[in-house]
């Protein structure tokens, strides 16, 4: 069990953080583009009404993508920022641990990336008004939209701490969760097939974001997409939590 110093010190490094989000109009700029575009490709490039089905699917295919670009421009400032202006050291010098820094700083993330997903709630009443969805399936898609996510996110979080430059932590960033991405990605799965053994082929798109993501949209919250989601977030953010401490010493 984690102690009360412990909750308490992650709950204050989180309101430092997410009054810092919404006292910026960055974050606002962040929330309004992140709708316009899923709306965009929603509605214009997947011709939502034209489809004529009272589903979602059209709206989550989108997700991932615009994941891969929004939010490692979030996390890019988590560390590289306090690093380029000196107050990680300041910080590191109050009476917290790293890991109670590093998830105050990833929950207040998580939580502004939950708001802009909430915000597109519209959505959901547009296809109750229009049919009768699957209730089950759409919310197991935001479930799966959420902790994706967040598994972009701790690799943001990961690539900050590694420079001091945001626009190098955004690259490195994009460029990791590309290949999570892809890892998945139809195309890339019909070429490997054609020439690697299928027990192959499994492992690589077992490791990709999308195949855990699509898993959800079906309306199963199965347990193996759950510790999937949660490993990576896990292993990114113990991968910041050593470069940190490295850092530190």
């Amino acid at each position: 069990m984690y102690s009360k110093s412990f909750i308490n010190n992650v709950r204050a490094i989180f309101k430092r953080e997410i009054s810092g989000y919404f006292g910026s109009p960055v974050a606002y700029v962040f929330i309004a583009i992140f709708l316009l575009l899923i709306g965009f490709f929603t509605f214009y490039i997947s011709r939502f009404f034209e489809a004529g089905q009272a589903d979602l699917r059209a709206f989550f295919e989108w997700h991932p993508w615009i994941y891969m670009f929004l939010i490692p421009a979030v996390a890019m400032r988590l560390w590289a920022e306090e690093r380029r202006m000196g107050t990680i050291e300041l910080i590191l010098t109050f009476p917290v641990t790293v890991t109670e820094v590093i998830l105050g700083k990833f929950l207040a993330a998580w939580a502004f990336i939950a708001v802009a997903l909430f915000l597109t709630f519209p959505m959901f009443f547009t296809v109750i008004y229009l049919g009768d969805p699957d209730i089950g399936a759409i919310f197991c898609g935001y479930v799966g939209s959420f902790l994706m996510a967040g598994a972009f996110l701790s690799v943001g979080s990961m690539t900050s701490s590694l420079t001091r430059s945001q626009v190098i932590s955004f690259i490195v960033a994009v460029v990791i969760c590309l290949f999570f991405i892809l890892a998945g990605y139809p195309p890339v799965t019909d070429v490997l097939s054609g020439w690697a053994p299928r027990w192959m082929v499994s492992v690589v798109s077992n490791l990709s974001f999308l195949s855990h993501f699509v898993s959800l949209q079906r309306g199963v919250i199965d347990m193996r997409d759950l510790i999937y989601f949660f490993s990576v977030i896990f292993f990114m953010l113990f991968a910041n939590s050593m470069v940190i401490q490295n850092r530190r010493t």
